[in-house]
């Protein structure tokens, strides 16, 4: 078996060039390759297009690459939480594939498993299936790119849209554990859109919290088989961040 650890995360990410198309794993601030995108930052790449739920928040995860003007386009199913994205999306510097969370996860799912397009009943009777969705604004606030209607159809009463799979050029997945020859395991919240990030892209790069020798992990915890990894980075220690902290009143027989 091959030894598929990299020495560096900026070894892992030297050959993604300008204009590469990125699945990026992650949810909020959960499970995101924080390494492995500060290495791209530093790297320089740029006119990218990235894949992922949402772009991080602001000063964060894949709101870095965004904040220093890298992202050219990107499909996701959520804007909020990132005042940067917002501004830019509105101003026309980033073109904007807003999808459905589950259609999301389903076209990368999709990709991975090598199933060019799939029926689903998510957006039917709406601009997602209707087209019309603002892809891109112009600088004076009109639309300057809207989405195209999609193929619907009827299948036992019901109406669909047609989707087509995401597949892109690289894939940037974070996992709590992985061996040499590339296996990973997620852990609780972790395992959110990285499983299917991690089979989408031609070139799949894993950023690992815990790395183990082949044969330590039970082959019945691995959720991304090897076969779909290229690249591990050892990223032991990662910062890690929460992004909403919620404290609840202290009850006055707790008060000091």
């Amino acid at each position: 078996m091959i030894d598929k650890v990299v020495a560096t995360a900026a070894e892992a990410v030297a050959d993604i060039p300008d204009g590469a198309s990125l699945a990026v794993g992650g949810f909020g601030m959960s499970g995101v390759p924080v390494t492995l995108v500060a290495a791209l930052l530093e790297q320089g790449a740029t006119d990218l297009e990235t894949v992922s739920n949402n772009l991080g928040v602001d000063g964060f995860g894949l709101g870095t690459l965004l904040a220093a003007g890298r992202i050219r386009r990107t499909i996701g199913s959520y804007v909020g939480n990132n005042k940067e994205f917002a501004r830019q999306y509105l101003a026309g510097e980033v073109e904007v594939e807003l999808t459905p969370q589950g259609t999301l996860a389903e076209r990368l799912r999709a990709g991975g498993a090598g199933i060019p397009a799939f029926y689903t009943p998510a957006g039917v009777g709406t601009l997602v299936a209707d087209g019309g969705l603002p892809w891109r604004y112009a600088p004076d606030g009109s639309v300057a790119v809207r989405s195209p209607a999609k193929e619907t159809r009827e299948f036992d009463g019901t109406t669909y849209v047609l989707e087509h799979a995401i597949v892109t050029d690289f894939a940037l997945v974070h996992a709590w554990k992985g061996d040499r020859h590339g296996n990973l395991v997620y852990r609780r919240s972790s395992r959110n859109f990285n499983p299917d990030c991690a089979t989408a892209g031609r070139i799949t790069i894993a950023e690992v919290e815990h790395l183990v020798e082949p044969g330590e992990l039970d082959p019945d915890e691995i959720h991304t088989p090897g076969i779909f990894v290229q690249r591990v980075v050892d990223a032991a220690g990662v910062e890690k961040q929460i992004e909403f902290r919620t404290m609840r009143p202290t009850a006055p027989d707790e008060e000091s």
